[in-house]
């Protein structure tokens, strides 16, 4: 399968990032070769970017030594054209702004912040922890995903820190589709990036001009021509490949979503592997369901 490339002078959080998964050896230490190696099997599949240190690069496990590393590991591993937006996600502002510099530093073109996850923010202090992050001066595209943070960047909200210019995206992972239009009349100027991938084909349609993804991690050539289509309209044929592989891409949105990604990845070829605790191995349930699902897709030609 052959997708046509995002034009270059797309904004650089445009098109599919991939949220990428990090690969371990056997004692759960950071295998940067096999990441490095995996940066550019994305870049060869047609993707156009990474994001590494979001939720599936498990980040929270992460010394800072080893995030500032992968962010590093990432960038000297694209290839010219291919962009990296690590995620900057930390319990305080401070320290958001703090990785949002290092990535800027190692040479990222934009960076993903979730609001503030230490508890339930109000909206003053979201606001004050966009408008910090701001500050290190790379394109901030905000991650809205209330059912983890219980912070939910309400279409409102975001028209308020798109309009002071603290961010020039949204990564929506509400589930709600329907947020899409409000979103497109409160704030124009804002892209919307597709956040979960069950609902690619909903919010390709509903204007998205980007997908920060989680499947590509195993066949990225098939989702980014699915991406390609979905953006362009082509429902006719982006309908049969998204209902062929919806049921993987459901796992996206689990709890489990992690592990999951990388069982397929396992059984692609790739190296997913094991992740580190808290996460658990998955249930003998869990793991043949994925199995199963995973092997339908392959059997089908998808890559």
């Amino acid at each position: 399968m052959t997708a046509p490339t995002t034009p270059p002078t797309a904004p650089v959080w445009h098109g599919v990032h991939v949220a990428t998964a990090l690969p371990f050896h056997d004692d759960l230490s950071v295998d940067y070769d096999a990441y490095a190696e995996h940066v550019r099997f994305l870049a060869d599949g047609g993707c156009d970017g990474v994001c590494p240190n979001g939720s599936l690069g498990e980040y929270q496990t992460l010394t800072a030594e080893e995030r500032a590393r992968v962010v590093r590991t990432a960038v000297e591993a694209a290839p010219d054209g291919f962009h990296v937006m690590p995620g900057v996600a930390a319990y305080g502002a401070a320290e958001s702004r703090r990785w949002a510099e290092q990535a800027a530093e190692a040479g990222a073109s934009s960076v993903l912040l979730l609001p503030p996850n230490a508890y339930r923010a109000d909206r003053r202090a979201v606001v004050a922890h966009y408008r910090e992050v701001a500050k290190a001066g790379l394109p901030v595209v905000a991650y809205n995903n209330p059912l983890d943070t219980k912070v939910d960047l309400t279409p409102d909200l975001l028209a308020e820190l798109h309009h002071e210019g603290l961010i020039v995206a949204v990564k929506e992972f509400s589930g709600d589709v329907r947020r899409a239009y409000e979103l497109a009349e409160r704030a124009p100027g804002l892209d919307l990036l597709i956040g979960s991938d069950d609902v690619l084909l909903e919010l390709a349609i509903a204007g998205a001009v980007g997908w920060i993804a989680g499947y590509p991690n195993m066949i990225p050539r098939a989702t980014v021509e699915l991406y390609r289509l979905a953006v362009a309209g082509d429902v006719a044929k982006a309908l049969p490949i998204y209902r062929d592989l919806h049921a993987l891409l459901r796992w996206d949105s689990k709890t489990e979503f992690v592990q999951s990604i990388k069982l397929s990845m396992d059984l692609a070829g790739r190296k997913g592997g094991a992740c580190r605790p808290p996460r658990l191995p998955l249930t003998t349930d869990q793991a043949a369901q994925i199995t199963r699902q995973t092997n339908e897709v392959l059997a089908k030609g998808y890559r």
